[in-house]
């Protein structure tokens, strides 16, 4: 059995071994020895109870179980590093830093121009912005890593406050040599035989776009799975289908060489900004919140929810 709390530098070590990719990198990125690097790695295996790096000579790879470990290594190391900065904004009474987890379509569009709002006499000295998925972005609220995340719905965790939701609809790209590309408006019909490039995450955007095809006995002619819409869109550039994405991250991304197209049936993209519950928030923290709506409110389409929408 693991122990109740895992060394540090063992966690330091794996994370700096998967990041760079080899033992020696991660020796020279930490400032110790390869046999160092080497020893801790293996003490944290130990520990855990299972590998989490596969070896072949010099190559490396990790495991299943620690392609899983390293996400929640990556946080946990991510909150020790909030915890001394913000120890340190103590210490100088400079503003305390903020820390804002959210998933990717809000990260690269609404959340840099919330933050160009912060006054700058306001502004903290350090911004910690984590693009990640929505289930990272809840434990990182939830474990007090993060000041403020944005996460896709679902969502019912009782460990955060909800502040608001908001709604988008979702739209169709095609690159712009695509025969779709001449279309004013999208219909079901146009995606039969396509293949579909489409959200990979099966419990969120990804369950609205299935069930949206199967009321229009829609039959696509093959799927990508993509975990973020930048992706989604690069993958669309290239003629490799029409992916069906969110529109908020389309107002933060240069858009080039596609065609954006509104679709004739409708497929919502649900988003909530939360904090952690019963945790007093700071002036800095409750503007950005409050600025990330009004920017929000500048999307086009956008609708502010009164409740928690339908799963």
């Amino acid at each position: 059995m693991p122990p109740d709390y895992l060394d540090t530098k063992q966690l330091e070590a794996f994370v700096a071994v998967i990041s760079i990719g080899s033992m020696t990198g991660a020796a020279k990125a930490l400032g110790k020895s390869q046999p160092v690097i080497t020893r801790l790695i293996q003490d944290l295996e130990q520990e855990l109870g299972f590998p989490i790096l596969h070896r072949n000579g010099p190559r490396i790879a990790p495991t299943e179980h620690g392609v899983a470990f390293f996400a929640q290594a990556e946080l946990f190391l991510s909150g020790l590093r909030t915890i001394s900065e913000r120890a340190r904004s103590i210490a100088t009474a400079r503003a305390t830093p903020i820390e804002v987890a959210s998933i990717p379509a809000i990260a690269a569009s609404i959340v840099p121009l919330a933050l160009s709002d912060l006054p700058a006499d306001q502004f903290p000295d350090h911004v910690h912005l984590l693009s990640t998925s929505a289930e990272n972005v809840v434990q990182a609220v939830v474990a007090r890593t993060a000041d403020i995340g944005i996460a896709s719905l679902p969502l019912d965790n009782p460990g955060v406050d909800v502040h608001w939701v908001g709604e988008v609809p979702c739209v169709a790209v095609v690159a712009a040599n695509d025969p779709l590309a001449g279309l004013d408006l999208l219909s079901a019909e146009n995606l039969k035989g396509r293949r579909l490039i489409a959200s990979a995450n099966p419990y969120r955007l990804r369950m609205r776009i299935d069930k949206a095809l199967a009321e229009h006995s829609i039959e696509t002619g093959g799927i990508i799975d993509s975990n973020a819409t930048y992706v989604s869109l690069a993958l669309a550039r290239s003629g490799l289908g029409v992916a069906i994405v969110e529109s908020v991250t389309l107002t933060g991304l240069p858009i080039k060489d596609v065609v954006i197209l509104p679709l004739a049936f409708h497929i919502p993209f649900y988003w909530g900004v939360i904090t952690a519950t019963g945790v007093p928030l700071p002036a800095t923290v409750e503007r950005l919140i409050l600025s990330i709506e009004r920017r929000a409110m500048d999307v086009p389409h956008f609708r502010r929810l009164k409740g928690m929408p339908p799963v």
